[in-house]
């Protein structure tokens, strides 16, 4: 059976810190706590005095001053390994913390997982190769030395890194090395962190390498284990659940949010709010819970999107220089049929194509594998399709040889809908106005990622409404926008009023139209 030496690092919050460790050893683990020595020396004696007859806990033999983006912070973590290793010769795995993490799942659960997964978990991709950096220094990071932090002592960081850059004092990042970058939150084997270990003995020319690179706490670990271990027993990816917002500042949990947790495929998470005190009471004791099953949805990250995302609306495709200029041809009929039911928008086409002559693809801008011809490979993907969209609505026009041609469009797209309605050609809309039951919003919710199968209905219950409202914002934003030749069925209305809409968009007979709105399969779910 595993166990666990948690790693604690933590500078603040005594009594939560105690509380921690006395919970994660109460049921055999282990904790190794380095308390940041720039900190109040009153709270360390405090963590001292309440844990010294626990012979589960130890400290880092040595307590340094730390700072973010510092090597101070992966030396801090060595000496507290260093300390765990030597004081629990039975720890079988050992477990990056900080004072902000909490278990969500109980330590059966836990120590199952890990028996049954022989392998390290540490986030480990190309440093270069890779987009973990989003914005920001990148090759900047290593190849200059940094000395100073770059919160507290930002003038002399950023003028040490200009002259560096400026009179060309680089260095090369050591041959046999490749760097790696990912979360510093991993759960690592005995034996690899013992190779670690010995690592930072035998190569000091690495360790001198990485104590004057700038946030090595995202690198150190990452690379070493990777040098060490074979990438077969290493799965790229903690074990701690952390969400951070567009501003790259980490997602914090309150209350509300245990359910979420524990859904989630993760041991831990972070961070827990300080004020999240029923949160933390529930979460403390489940780690001594015994028999708990989990239902594993893991739609956390996609929900925390979704919902963060709404509202921010502005002009996600922007238009090229070379399409300044560009139409789809002053002769040329687009039409748009625009329906968040994909099913039915389908199938009002395929009645179309049974009733009328005129070419109709479905989804081209929302569906990877809609069938489209061979365009010289600007229809590959989505994204060459929304970028180059009126040169290919052209190539299309080309390819079946008409001025008319209809298509598909979710009401999301409505950046799409006014570039297309701005152009000189005449672009007709049919939106299909349907009805939203709860059980179609849950399989849309799972569809998208937003749910799983073990979704909690408590979860599922709060999402509806949310769900809803953006469906029905969506279908305000098209009517707000006045586009001219707008038509609009609805699933309420009878055959006669959606055949009057469907004669306006198509410009056919009322006897044809009718033909295309009296099939009764047409908005079946």
């Amino acid at each position: 059976m595993a166990k666990i030496a948690y790693i604690l690092l933590c500078h603040k919050d005594p009594e939560a810190i105690i509380k921690q460790a006395q919970r994660l050893t109460a049921v055999g683990d282990y904790m190794s706590i380095h308390f940041d020595a720039s900190a109040n020396p009153a709270h360390y004696a405090q963590i001292k005095d309440a844990l010294k007859d626990n012979d589960h806990v130890t400290y880092a033999h040595k307590r340094i001053k730390c700072g973010w983006g510092e090597w101070s912070l992966v030396q801090a973590t060595l000496y507290a390994v260093e300390s765990a290793v030597d004081a629990f010769p039975k720890a079988t795995h050992f477990y990056m913390l900080s004072g902000d993490c909490m278990a969500v799942k109980s330590a059966e659960y836990t120590h199952q997982f890990l028996d049954d997964n022989d392998a390290d978990f540490i986030e480990s991709f190309d440093y270069f190769e890779s987009d973990w950096i989003k914005t920001g220094m990148k090759e900047e990071r290593l190849i200059y030395r940094h000395f100073f932090n770059e919160r507290t002592q930002k003038w002399r960081f950023y003028t040490s890194f200009n002259m560096q850059r400026k009179f060309g004092i680089t260095r090369d990042i050591p041959d046999d090395i490749q760097v790696m970058i990912g979360s510093q939150w991993w759960c690592l084997r005995r034996r690899t962190v013992e190779w670690v270990l010995d690592f930072t003995r035998q190569r000091k020319d690495v360790m001198r390498f990485f104590r004057t690179t700038w946030i090595p706490d995202e690198t150190f670990f990452q690379t070493i284990v990777r040098h060490v271990v074979p990438k077969e027993e290493i799965r790229t990816r903690t074990l701690t659940f952390l969400m951070f917002t567009d501003y790259g500042m980490p997602v914090t949990f309150y209350d509300d949010h245990y359910d979420l947790l524990l859904s989630q495929d993760f041991l831990f998470a972070r961070k827990i709010s300080p004020e999240a005190k029923d949160l933390k009471r529930r979460l403390g004791l489940l780690y001594a819970a015994v028999g708990v099953q989990f239902k594993i949805s893991n739609e956390g990250t996609s929900l925390f999107k979704f919902l963060t995302g709404r509202g921010r609306i502005g002009r996600r495709f922007g238009m090229r220089f070379w399409e300044t200029e560009s139409t789809l041809g002053r002769e040329r009929e687009l039409m748009i049929v625009i329906c968040k039911k994909w099913h039915v928008a389908k199938r009002v086409l395929e009645r179309i194509r049974q009733v009328t002559n005129v070419p109709a693809l479905e989804y081209i801008f929302n569906e990877e594998d809609t069938p489209l011809p061979d365009l010289g490979g600007i229809q590959k993907t989505l994204g060459k399709r929304a970028r180059h969209r009126r040169a290919l609505m052209r190539m299309l026009f080309d390819y079946y040889e008409t001025d008319k041609l209809i298509v598909c469009m979710d009401p999301g797209n409505v950046d799409l809908l006014q570039d297309f309605a701005g152009d000189r050609s005449v672009t007709r809309m049919l939106e299909i106005d349907c009805g939203f039951s709860d059980d179609y919003l849950i399989g849309h919710a799972m569809r998208v990622g937003l749910a799983g199968d073990q979704t909690s209905t408590d979860t599922l219950e709060r999402l509806l409404p949310t769900i809803r409202n953006d469906m029905i914002f969506e279908s305000d934003r098209i009517r707000d926008a006045g586009f001219e030749n707008l038509e609009k069925m609805r699933e309420g209305a009878g055959a006669e009023e959606n055949a009057k809409a469907l004669a306006s968009f198509l410009r056919i007979s009322p006897e044809k139209a009718f033909e295309i709105a009296q099939a009764d399969y047409l908005f079946s779910d």
